[in-house]
């Protein structure tokens, strides 16, 4: 176990199939309207992820997460340039980090921190190592500035739900409060807590519920990086 949280990964992963598609649809639409904040939007493509993988134990990436994919999501072939400069990010992401799960998942990486990397147990406060870790990504969320960044805190099902959502929220943002600071704009940032609701292995086993207390930087294409493939596509 020790020895295969040191690789470094990236997970490739397909798409949820034509269902997927039309949840893309509905939740890109609904995400679109200029009256919602970043916070609404979210909570919208949140609920249409979780209708597509909700109640999935195992699954590689939790219903916010797929939520912010789905709602930054292209599709077509402006899609796939983004796709393309997706891999190029992860690739180097994987390089430079250390015990973290890079995940590629349609046009947007995933990065998990586990519990340990980040946080001590039921806090919320960054440790030296983990400023290290953060400062580690820096470099190349500094390269890529085309991209926004959601950071979504959870938690495992131990104590009460107040006091778990609470510490998911307090830990989204000591993340991207100490990445703003480290001189990434903050307007591409949004920080989400999920307490217990979003688990992505059962709670019934300790291992489970260790993979469940993670912090997840989710990076997908803004409005620029959007334009620019559709220009250079003529779509």
């Amino acid at each position: 176990m020790v020895a295969e949280t040191k690789k470094k990964k990236v997970l490739f992963e397909k798409t949820r199939g034509k269902f997927l598609l039309i949840i893309i649809v509905l939740a890109v639409s609904l995400a679109g309207c200029k009256t919602m904040n970043k916070s609404q939007k979210g909570a919208v493509i949140g609920g249409a992820g979780g209708a597509v993988v909700g109640g999935v134990v195992g699954k590689s990436v939790g219903n916010t997460a797929m939520g912010a994919i789905i709602g930054a999501t292209v599709g077509g072939v402006s899609g796939a340039v983004i796709g393309r400069q997706m891999d190029k990010q992860a690739e180097e992401i994987a390089k430079e980090m250390g015990d973290v799960d890079v995940i590629r998942e349609g046009e947007a990486i995933v990065i998990r921190f586990k519990e340990k990397v980040l946080f001590a147990y039921d806090r919320s406060d960054l440790s030296a190592d983990a400023k290290g870790s953060l400062d580690k990504l820096r470099t190349t969320l500094l390269k890529y500035p085309e991209t926004n960044i959601t950071v979504i805190g959870h938690t495992d099902n131990k104590g009460t739900e107040k006091y778990n959502q609470t510490l998911s929220e307090n830990r989204a943002n000591s993340v991207t409060d100490y990445t703003s600071q480290n001189g990434i704009d903050n307007n591409r940032l949004t920080a989400i807590g999920k307490g217990e609701t979003d688990p992505i292995a059962t709670n019934s086993t300790e291992e489970g519920s260790a993979s469940n207390r993670r912090v997840e930087f989710v990076i997908t294409a803004n409005e620029k990086m959007k334009a620019d493939a559709k220009k250079e596509t003529g779509k």
